[in-house]
């Protein structure tokens, strides 16, 4: 892990120094702003003088791992210190949690702090606590023994009439609280679905989703609630709601048949630019909305031709709207042709998602290519008749320079082998095997020649 966690800073030792140079400073630019490490007017830049802009600078002129090794440790050794002493004021605290946690970021271990990241949650002001909940968040995960000690901090947060405090306690409640003390606070998160202010109503909202994904007996009693969320004026609580209602659907999609026509009007709405601004991507509405409610609605309308009769109006339209001119918008069209390969069939859309495919199977964008070769793998057992339309494309895939490409190819060829074409996609797959760049590949396409070797033995 500790080198997964460096690599990305090691990397840009590499860049050259005038380059370099501009990132730090950038960097140091925004980070009181984004951390609060200096809360007096104006201060918009870490001073030169600042020990943890001191470290960042440090750190980038450095040229191996061995001499970051021995900066950082004479760093963790200085803050030990600081932190131990009971001269340290919370001011400073901070300044050395978030010190900490660039340490941390980079793979070295800092516990030593976790007890005073607690205390500083605990006792700081708000911005204070601020740094000590985010440093709790990013030390500790949830089996960790030191978070019960945040347990009665985050139950005061949680009553707090400070919206701050309130937010801060929800936010980290929704990433990471021990499973045996939900119930404790779980009467206080649900108070908060019918708070005033929506941001409050939405984390309350991701909170009860973490609940239900450690603990989902806890919160059976409480399904009543997530529709109301679901209906929720703001349409950023109703987007957090989709999270809780993918996971219920995909364990019991009949339960939920009757919110098929709600799920529909929202994507009609979406789709319909009829969301705030905000919630639009390269001038895209809400994408990852679209994206959530066809996943959903492809569970809804699996084998149940009632339910898919209602959703065959806004899936044409958004293939019809959803241009191929951004990634984002592939991702869209990607999920729309899952969604009609999956539902109960109507030939017309069929038509359409079948052309969105061969239009990305032969696009010579690489993402489009890849999208088009996992939609043909997906749709293959419903419609074998359209990949073996591409199949001379699909074969030339194994020549193109992207491995993940050839992978993909791989894998789709495999699964429109028949008696009549065994015999060229075998070849193919032998000649690709001679020049195999891997060993994952390797063992892959061995086993799959092998096991199309015992299926079709006469060819």
């Amino acid at each position: 892990m500790a080198d997964s966690r460096r690599s990305a800073l090691l990397s840009w030792t590499n860049k050259p120094a005038a380059k370099m140079s501009d990132v730090v400073e950038k960097t140091l630019t925004a980070l009181p702003s984004l951390l609060s490490l200096d809360s007096q007017p104006g201060s918009a830049k870490l001073s030169s003088s600042s020990k943890l802009g001191n470290l960042i600078r440090g750190i980038t002129e450095l040229t191996s791992k061995h001499e970051e090794e021995k900066l950082i440790q004479r760093e963790l050794v200085s803050i030990k210190e600081q932190v131990s002493s009971p001269n340290t004021t919370m001011r400073q605290m901070k300044e050395l949690m978030v010190r900490a946690i660039y340490c941390e970021s980079l793979g070295y271990e800092a516990s030593f702090s976790y007890i005073h990241a607690i205390k500083l949650a605990q006792q700081g002001t708000a911005l204070e606590k601020r740094v000590g909940y985010l440093a709790v968040s990013l030390f500790l995960n949830e089996n960790h023994e030191l978070l019960l000690l945040l347990v009665n901090t985050v139950l005061k947060d949680l009553q707090s009439t400070n919206l701050i405090e309130v937010c801060m306690a929800l936010t980290v409640v929704s990433q990471m609280f021990p499973k045996d003390m939900i119930p404790a606070i779980l009467p206080l998160v649900e108070e908060k679905l019918n708070h005033p202010k929506e941001i409050i109503r939405r984390k309350a909202v991701l909170a009860l989703y973490k609940f239900y994904l450690i603990a989902p007996n806890q919160v059976q009693h409480i399904h009543n609630k997530f529709r109301k969320a679901l209906c929720d004026k703001d349409p950023g609580v109703m987007t957090a709601s989709l999270h809780i209602y993918l996971q219920l659907i995909q364990e019991n999609p009949d339960g939920y048949k009757d919110l098929t026509a709600s799920f529909v009007t929202i994507l009609k709405q979406v789709v319909g630019g009829k969301l705030p601004i905000d919630f639009n991507y390269h001038s895209v509405p809400a994408p990852w909305l679209q994206i959530q409610l066809l996943r959903i609605l492809s569970l809804l309308g699996k084998n149940d031709q009632n339910a898919s009769d209602i959703m065959y109006e806004i899936l044409d339209e958004s293939l019809q709207r959803a241009e191929m001119n951004h990634n984002i918008t592939y991702a869209i069209l990607y999920e729309c042709v899952k969604c009609v390969y999956t539902i109960h069939p109507k030939s017309d859309l069929l038509e359409k998602a079948a052309k969105c495919i061969g239009n990305f199977v032969l696009s010579q964008k690489i993402n489009l290519k890849y999208l088009g070769l996992k939609a043909l793998t997906y749709v293959v057992q419903q419609d074998p008749k359209l990949a073996l339309q591409h199949q001379m494309t699909i074969i030339e895939c194994l020549d193109h320079s992207d491995l993940i490409i050839k992978r993909e190819t791989v894998e789709l060829l495999f699964r429109i082998t028949n008696a009549q074409n065994v015999m060229v996609i075998v070849d193919k797959m032998l000649e690709f095997l001679r020049v195999s760049p891997d060993d994952y590949t390797t063992i892959d396409l061995t086993g799959k020649v092998a096991e199309l070797a015992e299926k079709y033995p006469s060819q």
